[in-house]
């Protein structure tokens, strides 16, 4: 008998999540967890991702989470940057990004030297994705806002490229019952066309011998299997075959050798699906018409240059910042990392934000811990650090309680006993504002 495609029921799944830290601060991050009552496993695919099993409170509403130290993920969607498996130092194109799950998973593999494009076409969606990004502390991760099959960049200048485009999501049927009716008939036809023309203008700007991963979290064939068949039989790619991750179990159907099909009821979690390509030849200069990335105004026309120097002060460290050059934009000053050359002129993108520039000089972003003075060796730098070692002591300040601390100047670095949480604000040795 002929297989219906059909949505398949997924069965309630246990909350996941990823740590947002290098992996000798792990310890720390995870001790701020327990501290706070939750309860955790490892997964076996990955040093930074937990599986959640106790949770006294919204895992959401966590110091953790505010600070920017986890990030709540369903399981099977922190596997399409594990398989593109980008290199330390590369640039990575996510060519639809919001709300930041997978674009920030791409900067945390790369690390501080490499940069992460995050396209959003959506401006609502791209607030979200933006916010994200900078709760996260990846400056290194910047944005732009372009229907994603018209992304104006070069042809062939990107080796690694990430699309996980906007599909009929019938995977997350447990979490959002109304895909079954929102997404049917003509409805998914139109995706599937969406999806064709995302995956063609991905093949322009991959670079021979790059890698591209296709994902979706629907389980119907004409978005996974079908698009594997189009991109390479109408866009000359070539499947390259994804070893299983452990820790899931996953779903064989016919054309769909070499890519990865998420059992989402017995792996408890999304229904998901997941390809690699590559490609071996470049394109025919027919293919490559339309270069809309090489025409057009320079973005740094809009900026202007600024010492990193002039960072510095007591809760501001610019020797720890990722290479790159410091932009002024208006009154906020963001990072420029040198593979953002890769961008053309034309292509209107964001850098991460810093901080801004007051009239008594840089104020930095409240929750920007990485670049706290002594946060690279886990220790406060600098007399203006307030330590503190009772967690309910940090929530009654994010509460609104004010708290003496005998401390000079106008701000402070607040830790927790040796993890960097951000600035908070100080008037007479008394904290004024918190992360406001």
């Amino acid at each position: 008998m002929k297989r219906e495609n059909r949505p398949s029921s997924v069965a309630p799944a246990g909350r996941s999540f990823r740590l947002v830290c290098p992996v000798r601060r792990i310890p720390q991050v995870e001790a701020l967890l327990r501290a706070q009552g939750y309860e955790f496993a490892p997964e076996p695919f990955s040093p930074w991702c937990r599986r959640l099993l106790a949770e006294p409170r919204p895992l959401g509403a966590s110091l953790a989470a505010f600070f920017g130290y986890i990030y709540i993920q369903d399981r099977s969607s922190m596997l399409p940057p594990l398989a593109l498996a980008p290199a330390e130092g590369e640039a990575v194109l996510d060519m639809c990004a919001s709300p930041g799950s997978k674009t920030g998973f791409l900067a945390q593999l790369v690390g501080p030297e490499g940069f992460v494009l995050g396209n959003e076409p959506s401006r609502a969606r791209l607030a979200t994705l933006r916010a994200n990004l900078h709760a996260c502390n990846w400056p290194h991760a910047a944005t732009c806002s372009y229907e994603g099959q018209a992304l104006p960049l070069a042809p062939a200048s990107w080796d690694w490229i990430l699309l996980d485009p906007p599909c009929s999501g019938w995977g997350t049927v447990e979490k959002n019952p109304q895909v079954l009716t929102l997404w049917q008939g003509d409805k998914v036809k139109t995706l599937v066309g969406l999806q064709q023309l995302l995956l063609a203008h991905a093949a322009r700007l991959l670079r021979p011998g790059g890698r591209l991963v296709y994902s979706t979290c629907t389980t119907n064939d004409a978005e996974n299997e079908a698009q594997v068949r189009y991109a390479e039989d109408a866009l000359g790619l070539r499947r390259l075959p994804l070893t299983p991750f452990d820790g899931f179990v996953w779903e064989n159907r016919p054309g769909g050798e070499g890519t990865l099909r998420v059992d989402g009821e017995k792996s408890g979690a999304q229904g998901f699906y997941v390809a690699l390509f590559t490609r071996d030849d470049a394109m025919t200069p027919d293919d490559e018409d339309g270069d809309e990335g090489a025409r057009g105004g320079d973005w740094r026309e809009a900026g202007r240059p600024f010492a990193r120097e002039r960072l510095r002060g007591p809760c501001f460290d610019p020797d720890l910042l990722p290479p790159g050059e410091i932009m002024l934009f208006g009154d906020q000053l963001r990072l420029v990392p040198p593979q953002a050359g890769i961008i053309p002129g034309a292509c209107r993108w964001q850098g991460g934000l810093l901080g801004r520039l007051g009239k008594r000089g840089f104020v930095p972003a409240p929750r920007l811990r990485l670049y706290l003075p002594g946060a690279d060796c886990d220790a406060p730098a600098g007399g203006a650090a307030l330590v503190l070692e009772d967690v309910e002591e940090i929530v009654a300040l994010l509460h609104g309680q004010s708290r003496r601390t005998g401390l000079v100047g106008t701000e402070a670095a607040l830790w927790w006993r040796d993890l960097p949480l951000g600035r908070v604000s100080l008037k007479q040795g008394r904290v004024l504002a918190a992360f406001g």
